[in-house]
């Protein structure tokens, strides 16, 4: 960097004999000392460039002149621009300079230090002397006086530690990705698990309506199809009479005299009148029979389509995944849509007009051709008018409409029930393939809850409490401030910035609690900061926790004031109690909002900051829906029934909720007496699923009470949505409270 190479080398070389720098975390023979060569001969940036990829580099910068030049100006802005490192400055003692330089005042700055001010190297948090002040982080440094070169040890360790940092923070972010990355299969496995058959069960419900309505339309139109054949016939006869008479044969000579004609010729007259009359009949038999059931297409096929289309992709792509997107495109992989569209084109053929040449079409046709080529004739008349007229009305007259409706109701119905059944047996194969599919898929489900998700999880936590123990150290317990089932809670001064704090101590006794800790560490991490949640600051991981005897984590979180079944206990306004009930129903919400479910909503679990707006904590249990096992969670008094089957939702939440509202609304924390009365824990849960409820005190308002019923109902489906509990709080604390504030000694009993 400079000239005197050989004095910068020697003074380095004293430094690190001085400060012990080549045991700072790597081993002496990994740590190499490279001098610049003179900038005419390569220059700075290129040296480093050789270097900067292969090691964690501490770069010193020595500087013989007062200011720097202005190519050590441009050196330094291209190494800013292509590195971005943090440089240790040092000013080279000039020869026969006293190695003790006199020290500044605080508010005294070298031109050298304005320099690197501008240049960004350094910044208003460093002292006057160029040291970084307490919060910088791994920045540049400046030393001008020489007996302050034992600093480059203080800024090594810093740019060392600011790389372990980069690469736990690297590390934890991959770990939290991939993560997140199974919680999202997760979801998509279990909606997998739940929709699938129930889509296999709704479109086998909704084609028997579709077949049971096409079956009863089939039976009672026969009646309607006769009507509809004489109305049309009557309606149409005039015309068609008058258009037989005037009609022109083809191909046909008639001769001007009135002479008979052949009989081949009359033959081929009386066919062309036929199939004039068929035409016009067959046209408008067809068109109404199409139009009366359009009805159906609205009614059954645009949503059980689509579910047929789903159920049979979603398989397609578990059986030939690679062949999935070209098989998609070929409509005959689809054969129990197929089926769907063969039941339709069997009820009347809806999709398929007229002038298309349906089998409709077709049917009416060759029923009416039998009919009136039964018509014979005597001997060869004159074709006149009035014959053409004669032979179309005795067409007419000789169809029958009842056979005619007979014969299509009856071709309906045999092709209608060939297609039920076709359908039927493809859906029995489609759900033997979606019943293989769906073991796979709970199988893996399972092992994304129970293996992939807990061991990415613990490995997300080691990385974060590393990334944060290397940034603000390991926090000092206080005094203790509580005991819970899993850990102890001290008192934290403070801790990365954050006072005070409160540091709950977890010593995990087995993989499954570990597991657990790690998954709740991980799901507070990844909420956003909310006011009725309390905040996680970080965590640390203690291995010589209890001398060393065991492994603890330690995690920071925002201290409050107490916690709920404290200030119950002290005594608690009506309107606190009731602004407490809807803190906790908004912080309740905002974890279903994430996906989330607490499973263990209690009195202890809602802290109340000094003017007793409450925050949830302990995330313990806390879990995404398609995480959770059925394992049965939670405290006993607040535990909703259906928690003892094993399959549950963010419900149990709402129960939960219903308990502390009883006591929320009482005042106090004695036990409910129904509660109090069972001997074990077992005889609590076995009164809860037979239905046993808290008991209602004199001193509760109607809606508060019918509020509770409601949230701890036994059908879990009854329960409101907390959007529809909310509202109802605000109403009623808007009411008793005005109330309470108009009759100051009227209780929640007198209030309504």
């Amino acid at each position: 960097m400079i000239r005197k190479r050989a004095l910068l080398l020697r003074l380095f070389c004293e430094c690190v004999h001085l400060t012990g720098f080549l045991g700072l975390a790597l081993p002496a023979k990994e740590v190499d000392v490279v001098v610049a060569p003179c900038r005419g001969f390569q220059s700075a940036e290129a040296t480093l460039g050789e270097y900067v990829n292969q090691v964690l580099p501490v770069v010193i910068f020595a500087i013989s002149e007062a200011e720097l030049s202005s190519s050590d100006e441009n050196e330094l802005r291209e190494i800013k621009e292509k590195f971005s490192l943090p440089i240790f400055f040092f000013k080279v003692p000039e020869s026969g300079v006293e190695l003790i330089t006199p020290k500044k005042t605080d508010n005294e700055k070298s031109s050298l230090y304005c320099q690197l001010m501008d240049l960004e190297y350094l910044s208003t948090n460093h002292c006057s002397c160029g040291a970084p002040g307490p919060d910088a982080d791994a920045q540049s440094m400046l030393v001008e006086q020489f007996e302050k070169l034992r600093l480059l040890s203080t800024f090594s360790r810093q740019v060392l530690q600011k790389h372990l940092v980069e690469a736990a923070t690297s590390l934890n972010e991959v770990h939290c990705r991939c993560l997140n990355i199974f919680i999202n299969q997760a979801f998509d496995m279990q909606r997998d698990l739940q929709i699938t058959p129930k889509r296999l069960e709704y479109t086998r419900k909704k084609e028997n309506e579709l077949y049971e309505s096409l079956m009863n339309i089939a039976n009672r139109k026969q009646e309607e199809m006769k009507d509809m054949i004489i109305e049309t016939l009557s309606n149409m006869k005039e015309e068609l009479l008058e258009d037989a008479a005037n009609m022109e044969f083809k191909d046909i000579i008639i001769p001007e005299n009135g002479e008979p004609v052949s009989s081949k010729d009359i033959k081929c007259c009386i066919k062309q009148i036929q199939e004039l009359i068929i035409s016009r009949l067959n046209q408008a038999v067809a068109n109404k029979l199409i139009s009366s059931v359009d009805y159906l297409r609205e009614s059954f096929v645009g949503t059980l389509e689509r579910c047929l289309k789903s159920l049979e992709e979603s398989w397609e792509v578990s059986v030939h995944p690679a062949r999935s997107l070209e098989k998609s495109k070929d409509v005959s992989v689809h054969i129990t849509s197929n089926y769907l569209k063969q039941i339709l084109n069997a009820a009347y053929h809806v999709e398929v007009t007229f002038h298309s040449g349906s089998t409709v079409t077709r049917m009416l046709w060759e029923q009416i051709k039998q009919i009136i080529q039964r018509i014979t004739w005597v001997s060869p008349p004159a074709i006149t008018s009035d014959w053409k007229r004669k032979v179309a009305q005795d067409a007419i007259e000789s169809l029958s409409a009842s056979k005619l409706a007979k014969s299509i109701c009856s071709q309906f119905r045999t092709r209608l029930n060939s297609s039920h059944e076709a359908f039927a047996a493809s859906l029995r194969q489609l759900e033997d393939g979606h019943s293989g599919r769906l073991e796979k898929t709970e199988d893996l489900w399972l092992k994304v809850r129970k293996d992939h998700a807990p061991r990415l999880a613990r490995l997300s936590l080691e990385s974060r409490s590393l990334q944060d123990v290397l940034l603000h150290g390991k926090p000092k317990l206080g005094r203790e401030l509580g005991r819970g089932q899993y850990g102890v809670v001290y008192l934290c001064d403070s801790w990365g910035g954050h006072f005070p704090c409160a540091l709950k101590s977890v010593v995990p006794p087995d993989e499954k609690h570990w597991n657990d800790l790690a998954l709740e560490f991980h799901y507070m991490r990844s909420l956003q900061t909310h006011e009725r949640l309390v905040h996680l600051h970080g965590s640390v991981i203690d291995y010589g926790y209890g001398g060393g005897s065991s492994i603890a984590v330690l995690l920071i979180m925002e201290r409050l004031h107490r916690d709920l079944y404290t200030g119950l206990k002290a005594g608690l306004e009506l309107e606190t109690r009731l602004q407490i009930a809807l803190d906790v129903v908004e912080g309740i919400r905002y974890l279903h909002s994430q996906g989330l479910v607490h499973r263990d909503i209690k009195l202890k679990n809602v802290l109340l900051d000094k003017k007793n707006r409450a925050k949830i904590t302990d995330l313990g249990f806390c879990k995404p829906e398609a995480m959770m096992s059925g394992s049965i969670v939670g405290t006993p008094i607040h535990m909703a029934p259906e928690l003892f089957t094993g399959k549950y939702d963010n419900s149990v939440d709402v129960y939960a909720f219903g308990i502390l509202f009883w006591y929320i609304c009482s005042g106090h924390v004695k036990l409910p007496e129904a509660f109090e009365r069972c001997a074990s824990k077992d005889h609590l849960w076995n009164n809860v699923r037979r239905g046993v409820r808290p008991e209602r005190l004199p001193v509760f308002d109607e809606e508060c009470w019918q509020l509770m019923e409601a949230c701890w109902d036994g059908d879990s489906s009854q329960r409101p949505l907390l959007g529809i509990v909310q509202p109802m709080l605000q109403g009623i604390m808007d009411r008793l409270c005005k109330s309470s504030s108009e009759h100051p000694n009227k209780g929640l009993d007198d209030s309504t």
